[in-house]
């Protein structure tokens, strides 16, 4: 039961969000953030595998304020999709996330819990959700930038589940030994996957490594459904 046009409210604006819904409802929700390249075919079917697993997953167009709708792809689009990313407000869009997770604790199909999970630019979103308020769970999949904001690791709230790929082009060594060594003192959820680069989960994705990615994902469905109980669960 998906609806790509569902509509999140806030002070700041209103924006279009890809909904993907269980067979049962009400379920807990999972607020699901995208790459650099909006709210793609790759968000799209996380958002459908992850309704499969029991949850809502809503995926809010974080692109709003600069080309609403975006959907881009890595491999032929890419600098458009970055020049979107170093464009954007991060503190901003932040507030975006904070407000589509408030919206939808209102919701009638919301079982109560509401988790947040992104890929590169949604994963530093997640994180810094999670120091800016609090989380009922986050997962963040290679998260870049991740190390600039470590000095509000301290705020952390929620628990957090971080997937780093051991040779992320993106993400150095020293900025992922940073990343451990400022979090899982806070209580933050490590695991590298040796041999891959950034984006080692993305469906169809060139660096995609589906031994990894089955492994990362097998994670993060335990970790949601042990964070965000449902009786469906």
């Amino acid at each position: 039961m998906k609806n790509p046009d569902a509509t999140v409210h806030t002070p700041e604006g209103n924006f279009t969000a890809y909904i993907a819904k269980p067979d049962t409802l009400p379920a807990p929700v999972v607020v699901v953030l995208q790459e650099a390249f909006g709210v793609n075919a790759d968000i799209r079917a996380t958002c459908d595998e992850i309704a499969r697993q029991g949850f809502v997953a809503v995926a809010p167009d974080l692109y709003w304020r600069q080309e609403p709708g975006a959907q881009l792809s890595p491999s032929t689009e890419w600098q458009h999709g970055i020049s979107l990313y170093q464009a954007m407000d991060i503190d901003a869009a932040v507030r975006d996330v904070q407000n589509t997770v408030l919206e939808m604790r209102k919701a009638d199909f919301c079982a109560g819990p509401v988790g947040v999970m992104g890929f590169c630019l949604g994963a530093l979103l997640t994180y810094l959700v999670a120091v800016r308020g609090g989380v009922d769970a986050g997962v963040c999949y290679h998260g870049g930038r991740t190390e600039e904001f470590l000095d509000e690791a301290d705020a952390l709230k929620g628990p957090v589940l971080m997937h780093l790929a051991e040779l992320d082009e993106f993400i150095s060594k020293d900025a992922q030994a940073a990343i451990k060594m400022a979090l899982m003192p806070q209580g933050v959820e490590v695991h590298s996957y040796a041999g891959c680069t950034h984006a080692f989960a993305r469906h169809n994705g060139e660096h995609f490594d589906a031994q990894a990615a089955s492994l990362a994902n097998g994670r993060t469905s335990a970790f949601l459904k042990q964070h965000l109980p449902s009786s469906a669960h």
